[in-house]
């Protein structure tokens, strides 16, 4: 943090700073166990436990976790639900759609309160309001702030605005990209596991994988770094603007590897199959070409039907919710911890290895070497534990909340097709709620507590995810349900107005249920808010006493110093021009009455006369008791 911030100034690998690597606070070990050996036997974690983790690792953390369980704990009632309907009702169940997508939107609606709760509890309302300006930031001009008088750095919006134009080329060559590797593959799955009959197929159904598994990372690699070095390119003031800008890029990436193949297989193979998969055998190869077959059988081999398989879209949307999860799982899990293992191995050899050539040798140095100077005895042990840390890998909370929300994509978009979805998640986020803890406890180093009052962005974009669903939802129900599939595999009996007069339903009953949602939520008072409330009218009732008894002690100064204001005092003057206006004939009641009155200052001293004499005579019957 800059110096003008309260900040040391210290920027590693920047300017001065440059051989300074990084800075990060220590692990608490002894902490971290007792908290891993506590949570790992709970089933959920209480608010006293997420306190804990925001007073040790920041807010920003301690959301990420809140929403964590909070998600965790709305998956229960879907995971219940969902099978259910996959005993009594099967798969694409209209009842389940609905419901699913009424749960998408009270969660989102709940966390947002829960949200606002916590902000409360930890007191960090409105903290993102104070920016903190980033360090990579480059103005182009100087100007004196008027109203503060204090010196700014200026960058022009309209500048900003131009380079952020660039995003919109950016995504067209990401959507290209990705799209058409996806997409190809795609088609190259279809055709070999359908339509090919041709020899190796048992081998060749493997190729979409394998080219899925080796471009999909790098061209999602080079993509990312494209989106960091497009928005260090628009040059933001602020971290919160530039995390933003960069979790919206990043965004449309995971959309289209993670989504993409699911809608492909839904509203373009299993519809449209029968017309587009026949073009796939651009190289006459269904007539297995190659096996040693006379000519009419292979006219008969090609002459085969295609064949729709309609369950390939549950399959897919299995193969992204359960396998996918447990594969993500060992990568996150498993391989840093077998990878971490070994390189403390290798470098436990290297440094045996260098002891022994060292004691085998001369103890001098040679020409060009540099004596590596020992630690001492009594700081090696410390200083061995931060170098073993050093060694450790950032926390990037950000990809953890980048899993949470294409999950929930998921279960929003696709958990029609297969009502068990939730079920997987539930059993996922119970360990995902656990490991994430632990990774950040031994296989990462401690982070550096950052405050914040939210998730960021990522709200929106589940807000996003949830109105996608309800259009994907009552399509993915118009064209599968009530065992719509004709004798080819596809569906039978759909026309496109109906479908697009389904979808503009379907998302106006959305926005309706939404709008209720919001309305029965604000009802609700939490004793967050409730707290709140009480605070704000004790802070304004304390203002009003405070400026009432100030005026009341400057009117009395005033009194007592001049004997009260010349025109409330009663005179010989005043009472025979009063006299004279009461004998007027013209005079009513209320005149008369109010006339008879004395002025405010005699009336306030004659009660100050009455509340001194009941004062005194309190005291003199608790003289007498």
């Amino acid at each position: 943090m800059r110096k003008a911030h309260g900040g040391a100034g210290i920027t590693p690998k920047q300017g001065e700073w440059d051989n300074v690597d990084s800075i990060f606070p220590l692990h608490d070990k002894l902490l971290n166990k007792t908290w891993i050996k506590a949570w790992t036997s709970k089933t959920l974690l209480t608010v006293d436990d997420l306190d804990q983790i925001r007073n040790h690792h920041g807010e920003k953390i301690g959301f990420y976790f809140a929403f964590l369980q909070s998600y965790f704990s709305f998956l229960i009632f879907p995971a219940s639900f969902g099978v259910a309907c996959w005993v009594l009702l099967g798969n694409f169940s209209i009842v389940y759609a609905i419901v699913n997508c009424l749960s998408c939107v009270v969660f989102t609606e709940m966390w947002k309160r829960q949200e606002s709760d916590l902000r409360i509890r930890w007191q960090v309302k409105n903290v993102s309001e104070i920016h903190t300006k980033r360090r990579e930031f480059k103005y182009l001009s100087k100007s004196i702030d008027p109203a503060t008088g204090e010196e700014s750095f200026v960058f022009p919006s309209t500048t900003r605005l131009g380079r952020q134009l660039l995003q919109a080329p950016f995504a067209i060559a990401a959507v290209l990209a990705l799209g058409t590797l996806i997409a190809t593959c795609f088609a190259i799955e279809i055709f070999i596991s359908e339509v090919y009959t041709g020899p190796f197929k048992s081998y060749l159904v493997f190729i979409p994988t394998i080219l899925l598994s080796l471009f999909v990372p790098t061209i999602s690699a080079v993509l990312t770094s494209i989106a960091k070095r497009l928005t260090d390119y628009e040059n933001y003031e602020t971290q919160d603007s530039y995390d933003l800008a960069l979790t919206h890029k990043i965004f449309v990436l995971n959309f289209i590897t993670s989504y993409l193949p699911v809608f492909l297989t839904a509203f373009v193979y299993v519809p449209f199959g029968k017309v587009i998969v026949p073009y796939l055998d651009f190289f006459n190869l269904t007539g297995n070409p190659f096996a040693k077959t006379s000519e009419k059988d292979q006219l008969q081999t090609s002459a085969t039907p295609f064949q729709i398989n309609p369950s390939r879209l549950r399959k897919r949307v299995i193969y992204f919710t359960v396998t996918a999860q447990i594969v993500n799982r060992v990568l996150e899990i498993v391989l840093p911890y077998g990878k971490r293992k070994l390189t403390r191995k290798y470098q436990k050899y290297t440094e045996e290895n260098a002891k022994s050539k060292k004691n085998s040798g001369s103890s001098t140095p040679g020409p060009g070497t540099a004596a590596i100077p020992e630690d001492a005895p009594g700081e090696s042990d410390f200083l061995a534990r931060v170098r073993d840390e050093a060694t450790l890998t950032e926390y990037d909370v950000t990809a953890d909340f980048r899993e949470m929300c294409v999950q929930f994509g998921y279960l929003s978009l696709f958990s029609v097709v297969w009502p068990l979805v939730p079920l997987s998640f539930l059993v996922n986020n119970w360990i995902e709620l656990r490991s994430d803890f632990v990774k950040i406890c031994l296989e990462c180093r401690r982070p550096v507590p950052l405050r914040s009052d939210s998730i960021g962005s990522w709200v929106q974009s589940i807000e996003f995810l949830a109105w996608l669903g309800s259009i994907t939802n009552a399509a993915l129900v118009y064209l599968f349900s009530n065992d719509g599939v004709g004798p080819d595999g596809s569906p039978s009996q759909i026309t496109g107005w109906v479908l697009l007069l389904v979808i503009f339903f379907a998302e106006h009953i959305y926005l309706v249920m939404r709008l209720v949602v919001q309305v029965g939520i604000s009802k609700i008072e939490t004793p967050a808010t409730r707290q709140e409330r009480l605070a704000r009218y004790l802070v304004r009732k304390q203002y009003f006493d405070a400026t009432l008894a100030r005026e009341r002690r400057e009117e009395k100064a005033q009194g007592s110093h001049c004997g009260g204001p010349e025109e409330t005092r009663i005179t010989r003057e005043s009472l025979e021009e009063d006299a004279r206006r009461m004998s007027q004939h013209d005079s009513s009641a209320a005149d008369v009455f109010w006339g008879r009155q004395r002025g405010a200052w005699e009336a306030s001293v004659v009660g100050e006369g009455i509340i001194d004499a009941d004062l005194s005579t309190g005291k003199e019957e608790k003289k007498a008791q």
